[in-house]
């Protein structure tokens, strides 16, 4: 009885593989990564990296315009002394 289901099985996907519709689903996976191609995308991966390269930059800057202004004010401190 096993064997008769791992046999249908076969058979289904074979019917499935050879299908007019297995060749569409083809076609249009190549026909949209062509397209996707052609589009100046990214992967979330590469998109991911950046955003964290930006938030660390962020950081840094912060803390520079932070030491900016102490620097700033004790200069201007020193002016009016």
């Amino acid at each position: 009885m096993n064997n008769f289901f791992n046999d249908l099985q076969v058979k289904i996907n074979e019917a499935i593989e050879n299908s007019p519709a297995k060749d569409i689903e083809r076609n249009v996976k190549a026909m949209m990564t062509q397209g996707f191609s052609k589009l100046d995308l990214v992967t979330r991966e590469e998109f991911d990296i950046q955003a964290q390269v930006l938030a660390k930059t962020r950081a840094k800057l912060e803390a520079l315009e932070a030491r900016v202004a102490e620097l700033e004010a004790r200069l201007a401190a020193q002016q009016a002394s």
